[in-house]
């Protein structure tokens, strides 16, 4: 889970070919070991093929060299609310991979999700 630093200064999740100023790619951020607050969450219940269900999101911020990064993914846990503290954690699959329609050699499965830190 690595954040894009540019050569403007500005930072994103995840990373483009190009900053959002029109910058250039130079160092990779690791936000793996790093905390966020969640800024809000929900809860789908109508999932794509292989997706869980309930599939709990939440779009978590971390402060990354004095900046907001925001970051979209899964939750390990339903059991929280906005303004708790998260880390990401590794998982194999985030989703089943002969649910979907593409081939599954053709796709990462693996990835992260947030759980709360206390």
């Amino acid at each position: 889970m690595k954040a894009t630093k540019y050569d403007d200064g500005t930072i994103t999740y995840p990373g483009h070919p190009v900053g959002p100023e029109g910058g250039e790619r130079v160092e990779e951020i690791d936000l793996t070991e790093r905390v966020g607050e969640i800024v809000t969450w929900t809860t789908s219940t109508a999932t794509p093929p292989g997706i869980r269900q309930p599939n709990h999101l939440a779009i978590v911020e971390f402060e990354v060299e004095g900046q907001s990064v925001r970051a979209l993914g899964q939750l390990t846990t339903d059991a929280v609310e906005i303004g708790d503290e998260v880390r990401p954690v590794y998982v194999d699959e985030l989703r089943e991979p002969g649910a979907g329609i593409r081939e599954p050699e053709s796709q990462e499965w693996d990835g992260y999700r947030f759980e709360p830190t206390g």
